[in-house]
């Protein structure tokens, strides 16, 4: 048994310390990104060439900011709202076969570059990605590998083969919050690696188990050693706010992943009662029952079901968080959203003033 005395924090631990800026308004600043990946090597099919010159070679061009691959979120129709925007979409991982096939199989050259299709480590998981690739002549370039528990040989080995076999897509694995495992798993093949254990609204990972990692805290120690081998990692959960999601950017992040944020919208489906939407995690009982056929008898419910507010179509909030970052930016004197981390320094604040003033959880 050991015990970490260094002080680990959540988003709620902190604020982002005002600078002079040279900006004159918050349109100047820039929230898009462009961004090699270190283990990606670009070999395109003839029918995506047209697309991936105009797109600059297969690096990602875009505002880094991600749906989750979550029931209610992570659906094709948000990926094409969020789209529109330059804004990356994973996708559930409970969509058939003939369903991606049909989606990605299309004349939108672009889908290729901001919806990643979904899978765990399983056999069965693979052979599911195949049948897309193969399906739809390699459409297929971004591939998000997620998982519960990233810490398990059998998750490492997963990426490592799923690299040799495939050069010319871009791996998202996790999750993780440790920088020894963020390094493990980008010198094991993965170009981005996602952040969070048991952060998001609808986890309940850390009351079933005790596990988990304050996620600032996570999201500073992972970006560190990602960024020392050329990696990239997503900032995922825990962000209630577009405050929340400029303190992941200021952290390192090079992308943040929201699902409870851009729950309740018409993208996202779902039956709207009383002004109110379902959202639960997809450990919860309710994705079991619905996509597994129950809960084994050997684990328990990591996730739970929460009813939030029917927002309307998903652009009123995404013009909201971008707002909330642009104006963050111009506080911290930040141009780009790339600059927001050398331009952040975080201030410690009590919790007890956070309840009080509503700026956490």
């Amino acid at each position: 048994m050991q015990i970490e005395n260094d002080i680990k924090l959540d988003y709620s631990d902190v604020l982002i310390k005002p600078k002079r800026s040279t900006l004159k308004s918050r349109k100047e600043v820039d929230l898009e990104r462009v961004m090699r990946f270190r283990n990606y090597k670009a070999d395109f099919p003839e029918n995506v060439r047209e697309y991936s010159e105009y797109h600059g070679g297969g690096h990602f061009d875009g505002i880094p900011i991600i749906a989750a691959n979550m029931d209610g979120v992570g659906t094709f129709e948000m990926a094409d709202a969020l789209m529109k925007h330059n804004i990356m979409t994973c996708l559930k991982k409970t969509y058939t076969v003939n369903e991606l096939v049909e989606y990605f199989d299309s004349d939108h050259y672009k889908r290729s570059w901001y919806v990643a299709m979904s899978i765990g480590s399983t056999d069965a998981d693979y052979l599911k990605f195949r049948n897309v690739q193969e399906l739809t002549d390699g459409k297929i370039r971004i591939l998000c590998v997620d998982v519960a528990n990233g810490y398990t040989e059998a998750f490492s080995n997963f990426i490592y083969q799923l690299r040799l076999n495939h050069s010319n897509i871009i791996i998202i694995a996790g999750n993780v919050v440790t920088a020894d495992m963020t390094q493990e798993l980008i010198l094991n093949g993965a170009d981005i690696v996602k952040v969070g254990i048991g952060p998001g609204s609808v986890c309940t990972t850390r009351i079933k188990t005790g596990i988990g990692y304050p996620q600032l805290s996570a999201v500073i120690e992972c970006a560190d050693s990602a960024h020392g081998l050329g990696g990239h990692i997503i900032a995922d959960g825990g962000c209630t706010n577009a405050g929340d999601v400029a303190k992941a950017f200021g952290g390192g992040a090079d992308f943040v992943m929201l699902g409870g944020m851009l729950a309740g919208h018409d993208e996202g489906g779902g039956e709207v009662e009383d002004g109110k939407v379902k959202f639960y995690g997809m450990s919860s009982e309710t994705a079991n029952d619905k996509h597994f056929g129950g809960l084994k008898d050997y684990r328990a419910a990591e996730g739970k079901d929460v009813l939030v507010p029917y927002r309307g179509a998903v652009d009123t909030t995404i013009q909201d968080i971008l707002g909330g970052l642009r104006s963050a930016c111009t506080y911290s004197g930040a141009k780009r959203i790339k600059d927001l981390t050398k331009c952040t320094t975080f201030v410690r604040v009590n919790n007890t003033h956070n309840k009080v003033f509503g700026n956490g959880t």
